[in-house]
């Protein structure tokens, strides 16, 4: 499963960087995830700096660009 993972990751990027959310609902995106664990979930997110929320009993995940996991711009 973890296969697939690159592929996705670069889809959420993607999305991302033109909306403040992804929201994946398609079948084959959360039987990536559902192959994970919480913990590599929330790792996989973090190492992207982005948080990511469950909702409606797993159906739905949810990635959003977080701030406080980027990197500082320095002037």
């Amino acid at each position: 499963m973890h296969e697939h993972l690159p592929a996705l990751a670069a889809k959420i990027a993607a999305v991302l960087s033109n909306k403040p959310e992804y929201f994946v609902t398609q079948p084959a995106e959360l039987r990536i995830l559902r192959g994970m664990s919480e913990a590599e979930i929330r790792d996989f997110a973090a190492s992207h700096c982005w948080r990511v929320v469950r909702r409606l009993g797993g159906r739905q995940i949810e990635f959003y660009n977080d701030a406080s996991q980027g990197s500082e711009v320095q002037l």
